[in-house]
């Protein structure tokens, strides 16, 4: 085992001493050494009952002849550093998670791994560091926030009902009472935010990659069945350890397609792009931006769960869950299930009894939503390396748009744009120097895009960006413009004014000047200075990262 380089040999003596001192005995260093890398904290919801989850773990750990032994993963929550300059941390710190993973675990030589996460950035990071590191390892999240209900209407409620219930606050559509009682109501309890948003897609991907057992991606977090999977999962990964499996035995090429044809039925994430990429980096597979819009033109989207729709994650998991699409997708050969994963069974053995249970939540592949699946990727002169857009939670008017560009040098420009109503119908708005290295961070722009639904603006107005959106964003909203504008991408040349088009169905966007025009500003840009403090973290990520056409990764 590779714990024996720390625990066996009259030379280990002074190691042993240490774990004598924490109350371990002589027996449980003949173990398999689990490490239980726990991301509980008390300031992210998907996160604060995590212990528990933990502590599932380490008893299925120990049932199964294991020694489990746990240490902390850090963990941000993207709605509370939204909308202010705390939201350049969350995609950098999917970094620093998959480092501190790989430090702690490289330097105390642990057989295996048992990753708990939850929210945005901290299930990628752990998945990176799971790919990076390559020693027998299974993730397991929190689970799914319940929704919350709206009194008057009954409605489902969550995350996005408040931050869209301030544009319609500030529109006169609703009253501060009302803005109150939604705020008190949407978020009813522990858990990742109850809709389709990027924690709960990427909780779900995990199950079609094979790195998670079957259930983890809806199982509701207040529900014991997640106590139940936290438990199987801690006996399933001493077998793993005994048997050699590694994560690359498994995150082939073949099941990140798989993942991004699942991303696509159920209309996920648009951060999904930059996640599975950074990922598959990790994993050493050779996945492309251009994968995620080949097998989106292939795959239809048949759930719209909130933003998109009206469902919530627990909808989805009492009309059969993530292994009920799994299944439908397999059967029909979008999905390939003869791939291994960590529960030693095959794909469509793990999901061969799942059958959907309500065909409002699931449509049958035949009646789909939309025809394609919920991401696109668009190109054109003004995104030459690609852009991104959830195209599942935009509407039939919005598809084909043509507008003058209102432009905003960062975030709070712009929202403060939007709260004066100087977005009228027909704009597309443009927040540029938002990208990986210009932010730094690629901050989310739920807010001001929340704001624009609320206000009513969704058929009428675009917005595009070189950050990126919240997994929680609808409309016609395109981020991970590619070159950004720090770079100096076509992004940094548009002005006031200049006619942009966008057409989802030709994946195409660009700004209407003529390629001399757009040469000749690019030729008089001069790039801006860093935005980030001298000695910080964020400055040293702006000087290493990459674009988010290759996942934003650090080189």
């Amino acid at each position: 085992m590779r714990s024996s380089e720390v625990t066996q040999g009259f030379a280990r003596a002074p190691h042993r001493s240490l774990f004598y001192a924490m109350g371990y005995l002589p027996e449980d260093l003949e173990k398999p050494l689990i490490a239980v890398v726990n991301a509980q904290n008390e300031i992210i919801p998907g996160h604060f009952h995590l212990n528990d989850i933990a502590q599932a773990v380490k008893l299925g750990v120990s049932a199964a002849g294991g020694t489990p032994i746990e240490y902390p993963s850090i963990g941000i929550c993207d709605g509370i550093s939204m909308n202010h300059s705390g939201m350049k941390y969350p995609l950098a710190s999917r970094e620093l998670i998959a480092d501190s993973i790989e430090a702690m675990t490289m330097a105390h030589k642990f057989d295996g791994m048992v990753l708990i996460g939850n929210c945005d950035k901290i299930v990628p990071g752990m998945l990176m560091a799971a790919a990076r590191l390559n020693i027998p390892a299974i993730y397991v999240g929190g689970g799914p926030m319940l929704p919350g209900k709206d009194s008057p209407s009954g409605e489902n409620l969550d995350l996005i009902s408040v931050f869209e219930g301030i544009g319609s606050f500030v529109e006169g559509k609703i009253d501060e009472s009302r803005l109150q009682l939604i705020e008190k109501k949407a978020c009813p309890s522990c858990g990742s935010c109850a809709g389709l948003f990027t924690a709960n897609t990427m909780n779900s991907l995990s199950e079609a990659l094979g790195i998670t057992l079957p259930g983890n991606g809806t199982i509701p977090a207040p529900f014991g069945a997640r106590r139940q999977l936290a438990k199987k999962t801690g006996m399933r990964i001493v077998d793993l350890v005994k048997k050699d499996v590694k994560p690359r035995d498994i995150l082939t090429l073949e099941a990140f397609k798989n993942a991004i044809a699942l991303d696509m039925a159920i209309g996920g994430s648009s951060n999904t792009t930059l996640h599975l990429l950074a990922i598959a980096n990790e994993a050493e597979v050779p996945l492309r931006l251009e994968d995620f819009d080949e097998i989106s033109k292939m795959v239809p989207n048949i759930t719209k769960l909130a933003p998109a729709g009206v469902h919530s994650m627990y909808d989805l998991e009492e009309a059969g869950g993530i292994s009920a699409v799994i299944n439908q997708l397999i059967k029909a050969g979008l999905i390939n299930g003869h791939l291994p994963t960590v529960t030693g069974y095959t794909l469509k053995e793990n999901v061969k009894n799942a059958a959907v249970l309500n065909k409002n939540v699931i449509k049958p592949l035949d009646q789909p939503y939309l025809k394609e699946g919920g991401i696109a990727v668009l190109k054109g002169n003004l995104a030459p390396e690609g852009s991104v857009i959830k195209q599942s939670a935009v509407s039939q008017e919005m598809r084909h748009h043509k507008g003058p560009a209102k432009v905003y040098e960062s975030e709070e420009e712009a929202y403060e744009a939007i709260m004066k109503k100087e977005i009228k119908a027909g704009d597309v708005v443009v927040i540029r120097y938002e990208g990986p290295k210009g932010c730094p961070g690629m901050r989310e722009m739920l807010s001001p895009t929340s704001a624009i639904m609320g206000m009513g603006l969704e058929k009428s107005v675009a917005l595009i960006t070189d950050g990126r959106f919240s997994g929680g964003t609808k409309g016609p909203c395109i981020g991970h413009v590619c070159p950004e504008a720090s770079e100096g991408g076509p992004i940094a040349a548009i002005k006031n004014g200049d006619l942009i088009e966008i057409n989802l169905d030709t994946r195409s966007i660009n700004v209407l000047i003529s390629e001399e025009e757009l040469k000749d500003r690019l030729s008089k840009w001069t790039a801006p200075a860093s935005k980030a403090k001298k000695g910080t973290y964020l400055h040293r990520y702006s000087r290493l990262v990459t674009n988010a056409s290759k996942g934003a990764v650090l080189e």
